[in-house]
């Protein structure tokens, strides 16, 4: 199974990530998450599949996210709002995500990866 990693290069998590994949020989297909951001239905599709909340794709860390003020402005918006509007700028976006068959993971956390991935 290839897997979808979407990733931002300069994030050394996303390079921490991209390391164990390699590491442990997964097959994966790398996108530049500010170059070519999820869309809306994107982010939609992964939210269902992951069956996670949609504050698990926001990049709450994020210069944007504090400059924008989304603290304040998030919870006054719609989920198809939100979704929305990360979809107008990969920073917005959590990451990295790694989009399987049967889950999505937001972020890095090896051993949750590794029930995913190597556990399986």
């Amino acid at each position: 199974m290839q897997y979808l990693f979407l990733e931002y290069p300069k994030c050394s998590t996303c390079q921490k990530a991209r390391r164990w994949l390699e590491e442990h020989h997964i097959d994966f297909t790398a996108r530049h998450i500010v170059e070519n951001n999820p869309t809306a239905n994107e982010i939609k599709s992964w939210q269902l599949q992951g069956n996670l909340e949609l504050k698990r794709f926001i990049n709450t860390s994020g210069l944007l996210y504090k400059s924008m003020n989304l603290k304040a402005k998030l919870p006054l918006l719609s989920e198809d709002e939100q979704r929305k509007l990360l979809a107008t700028n990969g920073m917005l976006v959590k990451r990295p995500i790694l989009v399987g068959k049967n889950f999505v993971l937001t972020g890095f956390r090896e051993p949750e990866w590794q029930k995913y991935l190597l556990e399986q």
